[in-house]
């Protein structure tokens, strides 16, 4: 294997994954096969943004201001969001990066990856300003049962595709014999745990952050913790685009990119489902573990669980997939709209941080005649 490419390579009819010819040669977007996939990269960048840029000292005494129930739902959300972004902070530039065989993909995985890392250190910023010992947060996190059930069910997928994968980069298909144990690596059978791996991630950014999110954005409707509801914002922001590839990669373009995910898409419907169930599950044992010694203004466990089943029917709809679950028609929380989109929320610069600004968002698509009509 090699870090660049010599054989011969057409981007325009490479595969997105596995291509025969080998990963990425040129980093080249003048011309691309998925335009679509090249848009989310530019619309990331232009998001960028740092922790920093957000004042949290009015959190500080926010913070020590909340009952001790309050106290449990702020910091259990923050261990929960950091084990969640501490596998995407490497996971899909570790595992998909070198099956990649597309630029426009290759670029897209690396932008993904390196704001997973802004988010994970947006936690540690927080913890830091609120707690006076922030490594109490951090030595523990492993312990709580509902966040280590969380993890082993995120890492599975990428586990058992990233050990295949890894046999496939050093072998290639065929029968192989490691260390006295037979190991077959076949091709169809990769794609349909890269299927299953995707899948897998479409459900934690769509589904597994929201109830955290929630319990967030309801401290500040109620005035409190303003800042740190900022900064999941940005978060959120960020993972409706990771969300908007999954689904874009399971709605169309990989089966378009390779025929044989058709058979897979049908052969793993069961399976898919099952996977959103045990999210969903996971997310309900989530809410009643934050709300076990009491509620706060505008949530409680009931709420938070019909959220689950109105976000996971949504995202499920997405891809193409039928709820076999009934879930509310409406929004249980209509009022987190505001906070997923931007746009909807006007600030006053003067009173607190302008979050709707977006850097490098400029496109260069005017054509020669689109000013025809301007006369100086």
């Amino acid at each position: 294997m090699s870090v660049f490419n010599l054989g011969p390579k057409n981007h325009l009819t490479s595969k997105m994954f596995f291509d025969e010819n080998g990963g990425v040669d040129i980093a080249r977007y003048d011309t691309l096969k998925y335009p679509d996939i090249d848009v989310l990269t530019e619309k990331q960048i232009g998001f960028f943004w740092r922790p920093q840029e957000i004042d949290l000292n009015q959190d500080k005494i926010d913070f020590s201001k909340l009952t001790d129930h309050e106290k449990h739902i702020f910091t259990s959300n923050l261990k929960r969001q950091i084990l969640l972004d501490s596998v995407q902070g490497r996971a899909p530039s570790q595992v998909f990066t070198p099956i990649i065989g597309l630029p426009e993909m290759e670029n897209w995985v690396g932008a993904w990856t390196f704001f997973e890392l802004i988010h994970s250190r947006s936690y540690t910023h927080i913890i830091r300003q609120v707690y006076a010992n922030p490594t109490i947060v951090f030595d523990n996190l492993k312990d709580i049962s509902e966040i280590v059930d969380c993890a082993k069910d995120i890492s599975a997928s990428y586990d058992d595709f990233h050990q295949a994968s890894l046999y496939y980069q050093l072998l290639g298909v065929g029968t192989h014999t490691i260390n006295g144990k037979k190991v077959v690596v076949d091709l169809y059978d990769l794609k349909k745990k890269l299927w299953l791996c995707i899948n897998s991630v479409n459900i934690l950014e769509g589904i597994r952050f929201y109830v955290s999110f929630a319990c967030s954005w309801a401290f500040a409707e109620n005035k409190q913790m303003e800042g740190n509801a900022k900064l999941i914002k940005f978060i959120a922001r960020d993972e409706n685009l990771h969300l908007a590839s999954t689904q874009k990669l399971l709605r169309h373009i990989l089966v378009e990119d390779d025929p044989v995910f058709a058979q897979i898409k049908d052969e793993c419907h069961d399976e898919v489902m099952a996977m959103f169930k045990s999210a969903m599950e996971q997310e309900k044992a989530w809410a009643k573990y934050l709300f076990k010694d009491g509620s706060m203004i505008g949530l409680n466990e009931h709420v938070l669980c019909e959220y689950v089943d109105y976000i996971a029917s949504q995202r499920m709809k997405a891809i193409g997939l039928t709820p076999d679950f009934k879930a509310p028609s409406r929004d249980p929380l209509p009022w987190t709209a505001s906070w997923i989109s931007s746009k909807t929320r006007q600030v006053a610069p003067q009173e607190t941080e302008v979050e709707q600004y977006i850097n490098g968002g400029v496109k260069q698509d005017a054509g020669a005649n689109d000013f025809g009509g301007f006369s100086l």
